[in-house]
Protein backbone atom coordinates (compact mmCIF):
# COMPACT_ATOMS: atom_id res chain seq x y z
CA UNK A 1 0.00 0.00 0.00
CA UNK A 2 1.47 3.38 -1.01
CA UNK A 3 1.85 6.25 1.41
CA UNK A 4 -0.37 8.96 -0.10
CA UNK A 5 0.43 12.44 1.24
CA UNK A 6 -2.44 14.41 2.78
CA UNK A 7 -3.74 16.95 0.24
CA UNK A 8 -3.16 19.74 2.77
CA UNK A 9 0.31 18.81 3.95
CA UNK A 10 3.62 20.33 2.93
CA UNK A 11 6.68 18.06 2.99
CA UNK A 12 10.17 19.55 2.73
CA UNK A 13 13.16 17.22 2.51
CA UNK A 14 16.88 17.98 2.61
CA UNK A 15 16.54 21.48 1.16
CA UNK A 16 19.85 23.30 0.63
CA UNK A 17 20.74 26.71 -0.77
CA UNK A 18 24.12 28.46 -0.87
CA UNK A 19 24.38 31.92 -2.40
CA UNK A 20 27.22 33.08 -4.63
CA UNK A 21 28.82 34.98 -1.74
CA UNK A 22 29.22 31.67 0.11
CA UNK A 23 26.39 32.15 2.60
CA UNK A 24 24.64 28.83 3.25
CA UNK A 25 21.04 30.00 3.73
CA UNK A 26 19.52 26.50 3.92
CA UNK A 27 21.45 23.51 5.23
CA UNK A 28 19.50 20.26 4.85
CA UNK A 29 16.11 21.60 5.96
CA UNK A 30 13.45 18.91 6.40
CA UNK A 31 9.96 19.66 7.76
CA UNK A 32 6.44 18.25 7.62
CA UNK A 33 3.90 21.08 7.85
CA UNK A 34 0.27 20.00 8.38
CA UNK A 35 -2.94 21.93 7.91
CA UNK A 36 -3.30 24.81 10.33
CA UNK A 37 -1.01 27.55 11.57
CA UNK A 38 2.67 26.61 11.58
CA UNK A 39 5.23 28.95 13.10
CA UNK A 40 8.68 29.28 11.60
CA UNK A 41 10.68 31.03 14.28
CA UNK A 42 14.22 32.34 13.96
CA UNK A 43 16.39 35.44 14.27
CA UNK A 44 16.95 37.77 11.33
CA UNK A 45 19.25 36.11 8.82
CA UNK A 46 18.33 32.57 9.94
CA UNK A 47 17.21 31.48 6.46
CA UNK A 48 13.47 31.92 6.96
CA UNK A 49 12.91 34.24 3.98
CA UNK A 50 15.00 32.00 1.71
CA UNK A 51 12.86 29.04 2.70
CA UNK A 52 9.64 31.02 2.18
CA UNK A 53 10.73 32.24 -1.26
CA UNK A 54 11.65 28.70 -2.26
CA UNK A 55 8.29 27.29 -1.16
CA UNK A 56 6.59 30.19 -2.99
CA UNK A 57 8.34 29.10 -6.25
CA UNK A 58 10.33 32.36 -6.48
CA UNK A 59 13.79 30.79 -6.34
CA UNK A 60 15.43 27.42 -6.84
CA UNK A 61 17.24 25.45 -4.14
CA UNK A 62 20.54 23.74 -4.84
CA UNK A 63 19.04 20.39 -3.83
CA UNK A 64 16.12 18.84 -2.00
CA UNK A 65 12.39 18.36 -2.60
CA UNK A 66 9.13 20.08 -1.65
CA UNK A 67 5.73 18.45 -2.06
CA UNK A 68 2.31 19.96 -1.38
CA UNK A 69 -0.05 17.02 -1.32
CA UNK A 70 0.45 15.31 -4.68
CA UNK A 71 2.16 18.34 -6.25
CA UNK A 72 5.91 18.57 -6.77
CA UNK A 73 6.39 22.24 -5.83
CA UNK A 74 9.71 22.64 -7.64
CA UNK A 75 8.55 20.96 -10.85
CA UNK A 76 4.88 22.09 -10.99
CA UNK A 77 5.25 25.78 -10.18
CA UNK A 78 2.23 27.00 -12.15
CA UNK A 79 -0.08 24.49 -10.46
CA UNK A 80 1.27 25.47 -7.05
CA UNK A 81 0.79 29.19 -7.75
CA UNK A 82 -2.93 28.60 -8.33
CA UNK A 83 -3.17 27.40 -4.72
CA UNK A 84 -0.76 29.88 -3.17
CA UNK A 85 -1.11 33.13 -1.25
CA UNK A 86 2.11 34.93 -0.34
CA UNK A 87 2.86 37.99 1.78
CA UNK A 88 6.61 38.73 1.61
CA UNK A 89 8.46 41.01 4.01
CA UNK A 90 8.69 43.72 1.36
CA UNK A 91 6.34 44.09 -1.58
CA UNK A 92 5.93 46.73 -4.26
CA UNK A 93 2.72 48.31 -5.52
CA UNK A 94 1.72 50.96 -8.05
CA UNK A 95 1.71 53.95 -5.68
CA UNK A 96 -0.90 56.13 -7.42
CA UNK A 97 -3.47 53.34 -7.78
CA UNK A 98 -6.21 52.99 -5.18
CA UNK A 99 -6.46 49.92 -2.95
CA UNK A 100 -9.70 48.85 -4.63
CA UNK A 101 -8.29 49.21 -8.16
CA UNK A 102 -5.11 47.33 -7.27
CA UNK A 103 -6.97 44.46 -5.63
CA UNK A 104 -9.28 44.26 -8.64
CA UNK A 105 -6.25 44.03 -10.95
CA UNK A 106 -4.63 41.33 -8.80
CA UNK A 107 -7.87 39.35 -8.59
CA UNK A 108 -8.06 39.40 -12.39
CA UNK A 109 -4.50 38.09 -12.60
CA UNK A 110 -5.46 35.30 -10.20
CA UNK A 111 -8.15 34.14 -12.60
CA UNK A 112 -11.32 35.78 -11.23
CA UNK A 113 -12.54 36.98 -14.65
CA UNK A 114 -16.26 37.57 -14.03
CA UNK A 115 -16.77 41.26 -13.20
CA UNK A 116 -19.49 40.82 -10.55
CA UNK A 117 -17.71 37.93 -8.84
CA UNK A 118 -14.44 39.89 -8.81
CA UNK A 119 -16.12 43.01 -7.42
CA UNK A 120 -17.79 40.97 -4.67
CA UNK A 121 -14.50 39.26 -3.76
CA UNK A 122 -12.59 42.56 -3.65
CA UNK A 123 -15.24 44.31 -1.56
CA UNK A 124 -15.45 41.40 0.88
CA UNK A 125 -11.67 41.38 1.25
CA UNK A 126 -11.50 45.13 1.88
CA UNK A 127 -14.04 44.69 4.69
CA UNK A 128 -12.17 41.67 6.03
CA UNK A 129 -8.89 43.54 6.48
CA UNK A 130 -10.56 46.77 7.67
CA UNK A 131 -9.65 48.85 4.61
CA UNK A 132 -13.14 49.50 3.25
CA UNK A 133 -13.18 53.14 4.33
CA UNK A 134 -9.82 53.65 2.58
CA UNK A 135 -10.62 51.71 -0.60
CA UNK A 136 -10.38 54.75 -2.89
CA UNK A 137 -7.23 56.10 -1.31
CA UNK A 138 -3.98 55.85 -3.31
CA UNK A 139 -1.62 53.24 -1.90
CA UNK A 140 1.15 55.83 -1.70
CA UNK A 141 -0.80 57.53 1.11
CA UNK A 142 -1.13 54.37 3.20
CA UNK A 143 0.52 54.09 6.61
CA UNK A 144 2.78 51.11 7.31
CA UNK A 145 -0.02 49.22 9.02
CA UNK A 146 -2.52 49.93 6.23
CA UNK A 147 0.02 48.84 3.64
CA UNK A 148 0.56 45.58 5.54
CA UNK A 149 -3.19 44.97 5.67
CA UNK A 150 -3.34 45.51 1.92
CA UNK A 151 -0.59 42.91 1.54
CA UNK A 152 -2.63 40.47 3.61
CA UNK A 153 -5.69 41.14 1.42
CA UNK A 154 -3.84 40.39 -1.84
CA UNK A 155 -2.42 37.18 -0.32
CA UNK A 156 -5.93 35.95 0.51
CA UNK A 157 -7.46 36.56 -2.90
CA UNK A 158 -8.79 33.42 -4.63
CA UNK A 159 -8.93 31.39 -1.38
CA UNK A 160 -5.39 29.94 -1.28
CA UNK A 161 -4.81 26.41 0.02
CA UNK A 162 -1.25 27.30 1.01
CA UNK A 163 -0.66 30.69 2.64
CA UNK A 164 2.83 32.02 3.40
CA UNK A 165 3.23 35.16 5.51
CA UNK A 166 6.75 36.48 6.16
CA UNK A 167 7.08 38.79 9.21
CA UNK A 168 3.40 39.81 8.83
CA UNK A 169 2.94 41.90 11.98
CA UNK A 170 5.70 44.39 11.14
CA UNK A 171 4.26 47.90 11.24
CA UNK A 172 0.96 46.88 12.85
CA UNK A 173 -0.30 48.61 15.97
CA UNK A 174 -1.67 46.39 18.81
CA UNK A 175 -5.26 46.61 17.58
CA UNK A 176 -4.32 45.75 14.00
CA UNK A 177 -2.10 42.96 15.24
CA UNK A 178 -4.97 41.38 17.18
CA UNK A 179 -7.26 41.61 14.15
CA UNK A 180 -4.58 39.96 12.07
CA UNK A 181 -4.19 37.17 14.65
CA UNK A 182 -7.93 36.50 14.54
CA UNK A 183 -7.92 36.49 10.74
CA UNK A 184 -5.02 34.03 10.57
CA UNK A 185 -6.63 31.75 13.17
CA UNK A 186 -9.84 31.68 11.12
CA UNK A 187 -8.01 30.93 7.86
CA UNK A 188 -5.78 28.31 9.46
CA UNK A 189 -8.68 25.99 10.23
CA UNK A 190 -8.88 24.91 6.59
CA UNK A 191 -5.52 25.58 4.91
CA UNK A 192 -1.78 25.33 5.50
CA UNK A 193 -0.54 28.67 6.89
CA UNK A 194 3.19 29.22 7.40
CA UNK A 195 3.92 32.13 9.70
CA UNK A 196 7.56 33.15 9.45
CA UNK A 197 8.63 35.50 12.24
CA UNK A 198 11.30 36.40 14.77
CA UNK A 199 8.60 37.44 17.27
CA UNK A 200 8.10 34.63 19.78
CA UNK A 201 4.72 36.02 20.90
CA UNK A 202 3.30 35.54 17.39
CA UNK A 203 4.00 31.81 17.55
CA UNK A 204 2.90 31.47 21.19
CA UNK A 205 -0.50 32.99 20.49
CA UNK A 206 -1.26 31.38 17.14
CA UNK A 207 0.49 28.13 16.33
CA UNK A 208 -0.07 24.52 17.34
CA UNK A 209 3.12 23.43 15.58
CA UNK A 210 6.40 25.22 14.96
CA UNK A 211 10.03 24.97 14.00
CA UNK A 212 13.06 26.95 15.12
CA UNK A 213 15.55 27.69 12.35
CA UNK A 214 19.00 29.21 12.79
CA UNK A 215 21.92 29.52 10.36
CA UNK A 216 19.93 27.58 7.78
CA UNK A 217 19.32 24.54 10.01
CA UNK A 218 16.22 23.27 11.83
CA UNK A 219 17.02 23.17 15.56
CA UNK A 220 13.58 22.12 16.78
CA UNK A 221 10.27 21.01 15.26
CA UNK A 222 7.12 20.17 17.19
CA UNK A 223 4.31 21.64 19.33
CA UNK A 224 5.26 24.78 21.30
CA UNK A 225 3.56 23.42 24.45
CA UNK A 226 5.69 20.28 24.40
CA UNK A 227 8.85 22.32 23.95
CA UNK A 228 7.98 24.55 26.92
CA UNK A 229 7.00 21.56 29.08
CA UNK A 230 10.41 19.99 28.48
CA UNK A 231 12.00 22.86 30.44
CA UNK A 232 9.65 22.64 33.45
CA UNK A 233 11.53 22.93 36.74
CA UNK A 234 14.84 23.71 35.02
CA UNK A 235 14.76 27.48 34.39
CA UNK A 236 16.14 29.81 37.07
CA UNK A 237 16.43 33.57 37.20
CA UNK A 238 18.07 36.35 39.19
CA UNK A 239 19.02 39.98 38.80
CA UNK A 240 22.72 40.73 38.36
CA UNK A 241 24.99 43.66 37.68
CA UNK A 242 25.66 44.59 34.07
CA UNK A 243 29.36 43.75 34.30
CA UNK A 244 28.63 40.22 35.64
CA UNK A 245 26.90 38.84 32.52
CA UNK A 246 30.01 37.36 30.88
CA UNK A 247 31.20 35.79 34.15
CA UNK A 248 27.85 34.02 34.59
CA UNK A 249 28.01 32.78 31.00
CA UNK A 250 31.37 31.18 31.69
CA UNK A 251 30.14 29.04 34.59
CA UNK A 252 26.46 28.44 33.80
CA UNK A 253 24.14 27.63 30.90
CA UNK A 254 22.73 31.13 30.46
CA UNK A 255 19.67 31.00 28.18
CA UNK A 256 19.09 34.74 27.93
CA UNK A 257 19.49 38.09 29.63
CA UNK A 258 17.36 41.21 29.44
CA UNK A 259 16.75 44.44 31.30
CA UNK A 260 13.91 44.50 33.82
CA UNK A 261 13.32 47.98 35.32
CA UNK A 262 16.83 48.89 34.18
CA UNK A 263 18.46 45.89 35.92
CA UNK A 264 19.92 42.94 33.94
CA UNK A 265 18.08 39.68 34.62
CA UNK A 266 19.37 36.32 33.44
CA UNK A 267 17.64 33.00 32.78
CA UNK A 268 19.75 29.91 33.43
CA UNK A 269 19.08 26.26 32.57
CA UNK A 270 19.92 23.90 35.46
CA UNK A 271 18.41 20.89 37.24
CA UNK A 272 18.59 22.78 40.55
CA UNK A 273 19.33 26.31 41.74
CA UNK A 274 22.86 26.94 40.41
CA UNK A 275 23.81 29.39 43.18
CA UNK A 276 22.16 31.22 46.09
CA UNK A 277 19.95 34.04 44.88
CA UNK A 278 18.40 32.16 41.97
CA UNK A 279 14.65 31.44 41.99
CA UNK A 280 12.70 29.04 39.80
CA UNK A 281 10.66 30.61 37.01
CA UNK A 282 7.93 29.18 34.80
CA UNK A 283 9.53 28.54 31.38
CA UNK A 284 8.03 29.96 28.22
CA UNK A 285 8.66 29.76 24.50
CA UNK A 286 11.29 32.49 24.69
CA UNK A 287 13.35 30.20 26.91
CA UNK A 288 13.01 27.40 24.35
CA UNK A 289 13.95 29.75 21.53
CA UNK A 290 17.01 31.26 23.17
CA UNK A 291 18.23 27.89 24.49
CA UNK A 292 18.17 26.45 20.97
CA UNK A 293 19.79 29.51 19.40
CA UNK A 294 22.54 29.42 22.04
CA UNK A 295 23.21 25.77 21.26
CA UNK A 296 22.20 24.60 24.76
CA UNK A 297 20.94 21.01 24.90
CA UNK A 298 17.57 21.54 26.60
CA UNK A 299 16.41 17.93 26.45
Amino acid sequence: MTDTPHPLELRIQNLTKTYKNGVKALDGVSLVIPRGLYGLLGPNGAGKSTLMRTIATLQEPDSGTIRFGALDVLAQKEEVRKLLGYLPQDFGVYPRVSAEEMLDHLALLKGITQNKERRDVVHAMLHRVNLWDHRRKALTGFSGGMRQRFGIAQALLADPRLLIVDEPTAGLDPGERNRFYNLLAEIGENVVVILSTHIVQDVMELCRNMAIIHQGRVLFAGPPDAAVASLAGRVWTRSIERDQIEAFKLRMQVISHKLVAGQPQIHVLASEAPEPGFVAVQPDLEDVFFANIAGIDAR
